[in-house]
């Protein structure tokens, strides 16, 4: 079985376990945790090591030491801001680069971006002040987002003259067609009631100190899922947004996925606590 054990070495994001949550952190507060390559390669690493992890890719709740596999991930920044997009540096040799590098650099994002999308634990987001460009494409990634009143989020690129295509398909999908063309747009920040509206965040807190708080009982609620049915949750959602079958096909595939959950080992034990009376394994005691 995988270890817990021996997580990646970074310097720009701080990784701590708390039983089975993991907490990302991002930890470059002085350039408000701006996007350079070092610290995407670290959370591109991090996001791997954690993901190899989840007790729902792994049919599995501890390792062999007894300790837990992870259910949750949990992403912040250190400082007054979540994240101000890519750092001003990278930005700035963007211009000067070859298009096969900057086509590298876009592949980097991709693979940070995709990673967190579709990372087998319930992601959540606990920010706070500007989530600018690629600091909105992690905000677009996350399975629930809480945010504090002060929070400013923007596709900014277009100021830039330039498009979020790279994070695009991520924002699209939290927003839909029409608000992310206008957000792509217009460029500007919004606020925390727009964000709240428009579905880029689910929840606003007052300030940091409460974020805690209300990470903490979100998690309590997750953990009461089976964690297999959490990572298949995002498998599911994804099979429906590609399909290109016909719906008689669709209804079939439904059909054969629920009876592969219902025989599965955490289905079985579902079905045999709720006829019990007892709590599944997977709830905490």
């Amino acid at each position: 079985m995988i270890s817990m054990e021996q997580p990646p070495s970074t310097d720009l994001v701080k990784l701590t376990i708390e039983g089975s949550r993991a907490n990302i952190h991002l930890n470059r507060e002085e350039k408000f945790n701006a996007l350079n390559v070092q610290l995407i390669t670290e959370l591109c690493d991090l996001l791997d090591w954690t993901a190899e992890r989840s007790a729902g890719r792994l049919d599995a709740l501890h390792d062999n030491n007894g300790q837990p596999y992870l259910r949750s991930l949990v992403l912040s920044g250190a400082g007054r801001h979540f994240c101000a997009g890519a750092d001003i540096n990278m930005m700035r040799d963007a211009g000067a680069n070859t298009p096969e590098e900057n086509r590298a650099d876009s592949k980097r994002l991709d693979r940070l971006f995709n990673g967190l999308w579709s990372h087998p634990c319930f992601t959540v987001g606990a920010i706070q002040g500007v989530a600018l460009g690629g600091g909105a494409g992690l905000v677009a990634c996350l399975d629930h987002v809480i945010g504090t009143k002060n929070i400013k989020i923007a596709l900014s690129e277009g100021k830039l003259g330039i498009l979020p295509a790279v994070i695009g398909p991520y924002v699209y999908r939290r927003l839909g067609s029409a608000c992310f063309r206008r957000l792509a747009m217009q460029a500007s920040r919004i606020e925390a009631d727009e964000a709240l509206r428009t579905g880029f965040i689910e929840q606003v807190v007052e300030d940091q100190e409460a974020l805690e708080a209300s990470v903490q009982s979100l998690l309590d609620e997750v953990l009461t899922t089976g964690p297999c049915a959490v990572t298949l949750a995002k498998e599911l959602t994804l099979n429906f947004d590609r399909w290109t079958e016909s719906d008689e096909a669709l209804r079939d595939w439904t059909l054969d996925f629920t009876s592969q959950m219902r025989g599965s080992n955490e289905g079985q034990e579902g079905l045999s606590s709720f006829l019990e009376k007892r709590s599944a394994n997977w709830k905490p005691e």
